[in-house]
């Protein structure tokens, strides 16, 4: 298929979404794709659509960003979160006293499905998605529960405008969408309002630790407050700082490191990365040293982590919360006694009712939304 009819098909099949029709455009057209589609396995399908059955409350209005975000609910978990819950197919918002919030269940589980990592806008009022074993992209509308916008086909792999495994999904200031192309061995900034990859890092088939012009399997690619990007790569554990005009500011291995996730920078200037392992860990270090400052790693109990996929220092409190996958879990840590006093999820047990996940992969903090219970003064 010639560039141009792919986007027009993707064009199409993001209205077919809207829309709720189940014909995909191709097939609506009677012109296959020449990539070849992957067998859809029942993990993958997950536990299909589904929703927690709560009733929601009506959205509060937006009145805090990430610099001035909304007051805080202090400890153990300041704001609320939304959580990629993979295999539940669904973005679920859950408050400190875990309270359902939010919910946006699959639309259509062809189209969206294995969600594993979200964030918000910078203003808060959309959400970038990725989805890894479905090989696409996509902006969910928050306010109107809707998906907006999609990248990549469903169930097909590919080069070029197709992806292979994305990873990572992050709307940028300027409303472009940064994602990391893992088997592509590329980071992409695409421009959602022209369809069109406007910078690409690393190449198809050149997977190699030389940032930015070769990348080894990157897995994580998080924007920065000044610009520049954080990439990291699953092969020798690598992250590097990266402007977002391709300059190399700097380039170390994790230490202590396996399988590097999804590394952001603390507030002191340091690097925390989960350690997506068994047992899993989590490490924050200075990238000019190499020096571990504090670390998270139990070898067994209930305090041991599975394949850990993100952790992030909270704003607010300095503790830090993770994503335990596949203790189907999202947990925060006290970052002094390095006890778990936070936990939404049952461990080791899967579900989509109130108070359970089915592999939590990603989430981000609604710091944009004053969710805490009204009272009786109005507040």
């Amino acid at each position: 298929m010639a560039s141009s009819e792919f986007t027009r098909a993707r064009r199409a099949m993001t209205a077919l979404i809207l829309c709720g029709c189940a014909a995909l455009p191709w097939q609506a057209r009677g012109d296959e794709p020449q990539a070849k589609a992957v067998v859809v396995t029942k993990e993958m399908l997950g536990a299909g659509q589904v929703s927690s059955g709560v009733a929601l409350p009506p959205i509060p209005p937006v009145t805090g960003n990430r610099r001035e975000p909304v007051p805080s609910w202090g400890k153990p978990l300041p704001y609320p979160v939304v959580i990629a819950d993979r295999r539940n197919n669904r973005l679920i918002e859950v408050t400190p006293d875990k309270r359902i919030v939010w919910e946006f269940p699959s639309p259509s589980l062809k189209v969206y499905r294995g969600n594993e990592d979200v964030n918000f806008s910078h203003d808060g009022r959309q959400l970038a998605v990725s989805e890894e074993d479905n090989y696409d992209l996509h902006i969910v509308d928050y306010e109107t529960r809707t998906l907006s916008w999609t990248f990549g086909e469903p169930d097909v792999p590919g080069k070029g405008d197709r992806l292979n495994y994305p990873d990572d999904a992050h709307l940028l200031a300027d409303g472009n969408f940064l994602t990391a192309d893992i088997r592509n061995c590329r980071v992409l900034i695409i421009d959602p309002r022209t369809q069109k990859i406007v910078t690409e890092w690393g190449a198809s088939g050149d997977c190699r630790h030389d940032p930015p012009r070769a990348l080894h399997y990157p897995n994580g690619a998080t924007p920065l407050d000044n610009g520049d990007i954080l990439v990291a790569e699953i092969r020798g554990s690598w992250i590097s700082r990266i402007t977002r005009e391709g300059k190399l500011v700097w380039s170390v291995q994790a230490p202590g490191v396996h399988y590097p996730s999804d590394a952001f920078m603390t507030k002191d200037g340091q690097v925390i990365v989960a350690d997506f392992w068994r047992p899993g860990g989590i490490v924050i270090f200075d990238p000019l040293t190499r020096k571990v400052s504090w670390e998270y790693r139990v070898k067994s109990g209930e305090a041991m982590l599975t394949k850990p996929s993100l952790a992030r220092e909270l704003p607010d409190t300095g503790d830090i919360i993770a994503a335990d996958d596949l203790r189907e879990r999202v947990i925060v840590i006290d970052r002094a006694t390095k006890k778990i006093i936070w936990q939404y999820g049952m461990t080791d047990k899967k579900g989509y009712k109130p108070g359970y996940l089915n592999y939590p992969d990603g989430f981000d903090l609604d710091v944009f939304r004053d969710w805490r219970p009204k009272t009786a003064a109005g507040r």
